[in-house]
């Protein structure tokens, strides 16, 4: 099922890669903590929408969030490595926090996996992106198959300012 708001996150390990290029495994109760944070997935690193637009818009709104308080997470359904990858190949600023969901625990446990096997991706996470407090889930924006109208930098942060 998916997650609601109102609903906590759920709790497993996930690989964490932020400014220092260093690679870390936290429990995600431990990371959502005590914070205001948005999370934002896609269903690969490298991809086109996700490399042309969903990234670099959050990328280029870093700034934004960080006036408001609110750390950013992107989060794929890729290993570590191609993630560390994908964020000096993006030019990631340190601070936004790459999650590496290499066996999509996170994803499944959010109720938010994409079977991808019809494209030989295997099990991914859907477009998404949501907005919690303490890990509790406030917002959450999750796109129709094949589009991209609810989860940008920009839609999250017209959200942000509604509420």
């Amino acid at each position: 099922m998916t997650i609601q708001t109102g609903q906590s996150l759920p709790d497993v390990e996930i690989a964490v890669i932020d400014g220092d290029d260093e690679v870390r495994r936290q429990r995600t109760a431990e990371l959502f903590a005590g914070r205001k944070a948005v999370l934002f997935a896609v269903p690969g690193a490298f991809t086109p929408t996700c490399s042309s637009k969903h990234l670099p818009g959050y990328v280029a709104h870093f700034e934004d969030f960080r006036a408001r308080g609110i750390e950013v997470f992107c989060m794929a359904v890729n290993d570590a490595f191609v993630m560390k990858a994908w964020a000096t190949a993006q030019q990631v600023p340190p601070g936004l926090k790459m999650l590496a969901d290499g066996n999509a625990s996170f994803t499944q446990a959010l109720g938010l996996e994409l079977d991808g096997s019809a494209y030989g991706m295997g099990l991914r996470a859907r477009r998404f992106a949501l907005y919690a407090e303490d890990g509790v889930v406030r917002q959450l924006h999750v796109e129709a198959p094949g589009e991209f109208r609810v989860s940008g930098a920009e839609a999250m942060l017209a959200a942000l300012a509604g509420a």
